[in-house]
């Protein structure tokens, strides 16, 4: 059964009566409503903050000067876009790894996985200036090695801190976490991972297929995908199929006293689903991102944002891993910033030009 299928049986669930049956030349439905989740006050919050941190994006993207909101743990904390691929890092991945990059899909491929596991735009220039153009056919392990080795030594950060990268498969024997993420990159090139990508015929497939990959765990296997997905070569929608990660579990937590008839995912898309309606409910002008609305991978990046929005404007309210803190702090950004989205969006010609 696919996801969507899976999802419009979260919304209703139907009791199908055969003509024989009933004596008539036709088939009927019976519908029955499933008991939606219950929210908690923390759910308004989501639908608020999900509206001034998309204001604040706008604000940035007209060339307005900060600071861009008068909300205090807006301006003193550090969180995501509503859009996940407003992000900064998401914004230099589109621009500066899948688009400026070859037009083949191997090499797409293997830059894409290569950004992502070190997630960090410090790590990829001093490769790309030190190896030139990363591609399928130069890709080198041991020359990134040589690098990476080089830069660690003089103390220098090459992973992000945005999610915690496992170290490797147990059969990849290296000194050095860094050499066996390499090492699995080299193993995926030689391997059928592409091919078996471009031949899914549903995001779920394609998730199972990164999913495989030895280190790769629900949370990795689903954000990559989605950054894969950017790319020309794969054109799943985002409205198809969600993996909720922990942040996200907390959020919903927080959000409901409890979730009726849904699981985790199928509230992803219940709230999805309900966005326009939410909105309106409380009268908030939610502007979104030049008529594309909030996809499942937005919503469910939400809760995780609102997760830790809470702590501090709903401290009496815990999630399920019980912290109290915001950790990482707001550092205005004052350069330009112009953003732009994979073009099979349709949305770029709307962004002003500033």
């Amino acid at each position: 059964m696919s996801r969507r299928s899976q999802f419009r049986i979260q919304r209703d669930t139907s009791l199908s009566v055969s003509a024989n049956e009933i004596g008539v030349a036709r088939r009927i439905s019976i519908f029955v409503k499933k008991a939606p989740p219950k929210p908690t006050r923390v759910f308004d919050t989501y639908w608020r903050f999900a509206t001034e941190r998309q204001r604040i994006f706008h604000a940035r993207a007209a060339g307005q000067k900060g600071p861009w909101t008068d909300d205090p743990v807006l301006i003193q904390h550090k969180f995501t876009n509503a859009y996940r691929a407003s992000d900064r890092t998401s914004q230099y991945l589109i621009r500066n790894v899948i688009y400026a990059g070859p037009d083949d899909w191997e090499s797409t491929l293997i830059r894409v996985l290569l950004f992502k596991i070190f997630n960090k735009a410090q790590t990829w220039e001093l490769l790309e200036t030190k190896l030139g153009n990363i591609t399928a056919q130069t890709f080198s392990a041991a020359r990134i090695n040589d690098v990476l080795d080089e830069a660690s030594a003089h103390g220098q950060k090459i992973y992000s801190n945005a999610y915690i990268m496992p170290s490797g498969p147990a059969n990849i024997r290296e000194s050095r976490k860094h050499r066996m993420h390499t090492a699995l990159l080299e193993s995926i090139l030689r391997g059928p991972i592409g091919k078996n990508l471009t031949q899914s015929n549903s995001m779920e497939r394609a998730f199972g297929v990164l999913r495989g990959i030895p280190g790769f765990g629900p949370f990795l296997a689903f954000q990559f995908l989605i950054d894969l997905n950017y790319t020309p070569f794969l054109n799943f929608s985002e409205m198809d199929f969600v993996v909720p990660g922990p942040g996200a579990r907390d959020g919903i937590q927080k959000c409901f006293s409890n979730l009726g008839d849904y699981d985790e995912t199928g509230t992803i898309a219940w709230v999805t689903d309900r966005q326009e309606q939410e909105f309106s409910d409380r009268d908030l002008n939610f502007q979104s991102l030049w008529g594309r609305r909030l996809q499942l991978i937005d919503c469910q990046n939400l809760f995780c944002e609102v997760d830790k929005y809470a702590r501090v404007v709903h401290p009496d309210v815990l999630g399920l891993s019980g912290r109290t803190r915001i950790k990482q702090k707001f550092v205005p950004n004052m350069n330009r910033f112009a953003p732009w989205f994979p073009p099979k969006w349709n949305i770029n010609e709307h962004i002003p030009m500033l």
